[in-house]
């Protein structure tokens, strides 16, 4: 049982920014530019999740890649692949993510195409706005483009096989990247499911659940999390189990529950969860109206599982390793 205020950790990078506001109070020296902010649990608990989750800045694309799946990562020795699902917080007019090609090759097509960088033509750029969800399951050819704030769930994982980075000269990874990537187009447009007037689900996969959640000023519920759960305020503040929390804040919990009072203004969280054999871990149960210290019953509601990529309303007054 566990419940933890997570510890922002800033990563320099070369196509970061320096402002993070409003999505980060994190302290960071001026003069760098953050590209990152790795949450994570405190103290010696840190690499004990399943699940990591980050911000991104972005003032330059990343590079073009693909990320392996379950099985052919622990071929090369480690633990698992990499799905994750992005949440677009901010977008700048124009701001572009590339999912999926933009027709099929073969493998010695795509080959050809990371080794004369014409991958960078071959890649299915879309325009984004605020409250766009991408999933981006192992073995999808993707990139970020410039201008944007997103928030990503992934699973724990350092395997990233680089196609094209824009002239930063890094190294490719051509053979493991043709070995594991689907070279084709990518689904992209499907619905979101709203499961209650305040859970909207986002994603759902066998690594992972990707919600929205939106809670009235003044109104009281109970997150339930049989295995790991991460929530990250995105709009508004709320008091979390015996911690205050507000834009930018995050908070784990693992076989807990976690008491939340939305603040005066309410709150908008991403919540993100493991669960068994795709299913969604989470109970989530609504109190009546009360403070956060008062007692009141609860009614339960269960997630089911839905696998998508949408679009979700953007938030009011708003716009893995090394990418």
């Amino acid at each position: 049982m566990a419940i933890d205020l997570a510890r922002a950790q800033a990563l320099p990078k070369p196509w970061g920014v320096a402002d993070l506001r409003p999505w980060s109070k994190v302290d960071h020296d001026g003069d760098r530019l953050v590209g990152e902010i790795w949450y994570e649990r405190p103290g010696s608990a840190a690499s004990n999740s399943t699940l990591l989750l980050k911000l991104l800045f972005t003032s330059q694309p990343l590079s073009i890649q693909v990320h392996p799946d379950d099985a052919y990562a622990q071929s090369m020795g480690l633990p698992s692949g990499k799905t994750e699902a992005w949440y677009i917080l901010s977008a700048a007019p124009g701001a572009k993510i590339a999912l999926g090609l933009k027709k099929r090759l073969t493998l010695r097509e795509l080959r050809e195409a990371v080794d004369d960088g014409s991958i960078a033509s071959l890649v299915g750029w879309r325009t984004v706005s605020a409250g766009d969800v991408v999933f981006v399951p192992a073995g999808t050819i993707h990139a970020i483009g410039a201008g944007l704030v997103i928030a990503e769930v992934q699973q724990r994982s350092d395997a990233t096989f680089r196609m094209f980075d824009f002239g930063r000269n890094r190294e490719l990874h051509t053979a493991r990247a043709v070995a594991v990537a689907d070279a084709g187009p990518a689904e992209f447009d499907l619905k979101p499911k709203r499961l209650t007037d305040e859970r909207t689900l986002l994603v759902s996969d066998p690594h992972f659940a990707f919600e929205r959640i939106e809670l009235a000023p003044g109104s009281a519920f109970q997150l339930q999390a049989e295995r790991e759960a991460w929530l990250l305020v995105v709009k508004g503040s709320a008091r979390a189990g015996p911690f205050n929390v507000a834009t930018g804040d995050a908070v784990f919990a693992q076989s807990d529950s976690l008491d939340l009072a939305a603040g005066a203004n309410g709150m908008i969280a991403l919540v993100a969860s493991t669960g068994i054999d795709g299913r969604n871990s989470i109970l989530l149960q609504r109190a009546a109206q009360r403070s956060a210290t008062d007692a009141a019953p609860a009614v339960k509601i269960q997630v089911s599982t839905f696998s998508t990529q949408t679009r979700v309303p953007p938030l009011p007054g708003h716009a893995g390793t090394t990418q």
